[in-house]
């Protein structure tokens, strides 16, 4: 199983690697589904999408198609683990996609559908949450991270402490997600952001609630207006989302805490129960496309695991730099060890 380590230092060593060809795209299954449904409901976070995407792929293929977003990992886990049904394509991130597989809630890729896989960078294949490429197709990649004005903050922040500096207090958002919050304080005190010993929990539970006192909220997506609008100085955001709201600020600036972060893959897959698995299918298809790939993520501004799509990004993510490799980690499935971590969280939240 690839490490952490491994697999980043793979990461940059595939930066300038060529495009595996279709005929060595990975393995997958390749059931018959049948004819193609006129009809696709997806489920996606927001602001994660060229807005042109979805209406070319209407206009070429017929398909009416129904798009609703979510905001955290666990609000997508919990409407699916709850039984809702009806969603054709979700986009859960890696430790989502974990759970999601171990608890028989995704149905395997048809392989004959997706033509264009070989596009994937390879790096972004065979991954420990889906070691066989048998239920995911990378979407985007991304890193949490500090993001603040320059014009009303005059040193970049170097530490996950600015959350404990009263110095900013009311003028400071943390992400409202639970992995992201205890997990950056987790990294504050040397420790892995995955961790399931019940005292370093408790000890990052004690450093948010003190940090809590200082936030203004625990926002996600909304907090790119704040800043933009000069209301938010300093907030934990998704690098991917500070270069979106930088487009319109350009005062915004974004920095890796020196003790170091996550690096999530977000991916596309069909949850068992999907009604229109074949425009499931068609869909993943389209995107990985290199131009519509491109689209993406020239508007999300995260980074594309698309190799072929790289050349056509006007400002493309790289990989991280060989000094961030040992700062990053990626979130990996809690099992049993969610609860103790939902029983931190809500104690944090509730003060």
């Amino acid at each position: 199983m690839t490490s952490r380590r491994e697999f980043l230092a793979t990461t940059a060593a595939l930066v300038a690697a060529s495009c595996r060809s279709r005929s060595d795209a990975p393995p997958a299954g390749s059931v018959e589904l049948g004819p193609l449904e006129s009809r696709l409901n997806i489920y996606n976070w927001s602001d994660y999408i060229s807005p042109d995407v979805i209406p070319g792929f209407e206009r070429e293929f017929g398909v009416r198609v129904v798009y609703d977003t979510f905001e955290s990992s666990e609000e997508l886990l919990a409407r699916l683990q709850a039984g809702a049904s009806g969603y054709d394509l979700v986009v859960p991130t890696t430790y989502g996609a974990s759970a999601l597989i171990e608890t028989g809630l995704l149905a395997p890729l048809s392989s004959r559908y997706l033509t264009n896989l070989g596009n994937i960078a390879p790096v972004f294949r065979g991954l420990p949450h889906d070691p066989e490429n048998r239920f995911t197709v990378p979407w985007q990649w991304g890193m949490t991270g500090i993001a603040w004005r320059t014009d009303r903050i005059a040193d970049a922040p170097q530490s996950w402490s600015v959350f404990l500096d009263t110095t900013w207090a009311g003028k400071m958002t943390m992400l409202d997600d639970l992995r992201d919050v205890l997990g950056a304080f987790l990294r504050y005190r040397g420790r892995s952001a995955n961790s399931v010993d019940p005292a370093e929990l408790a000890q990052a539970g004690r450093d948010a609630a003190a940090a809590r006192k200082n936030l203004k909220a625990y926002l996600s997506a909304p907090v790119k207006g704040q800043l933009i609008a000069g209301d938010v100085w300093l907030a934990q955001l998704w690098d991917g989302d500070a270069a979106q709201a930088k487009k319109e600020q350009p005062a915004i600036a974004w920095v890796l805490p020196e003790e170091g972060s996550t690096l999530w893959i977000d991916s596309l897959v069909i949850p068992a129960t999907a009604p229109h698995p074949r425009a499931a299918h068609a869909f993943i298809d389209y995107t990985l496309r290199p131009e519509i790939a491109a689209k993406i993520s020239t508007v999300t501004g995260y980074g594309s695991p698309n190799q072929a799509a790289m050349p056509l990004i006007p400002n493309p993510v790289p990989y991280p730099a060989e000094n961030d490799l040992a700062r990053l980690e990626i979130q990996k499935d809690l099992g049993r060890a969610s609860a103790l971590w939902d029983d931190v969280w809500t104690r944090v939240k509730s003060g």
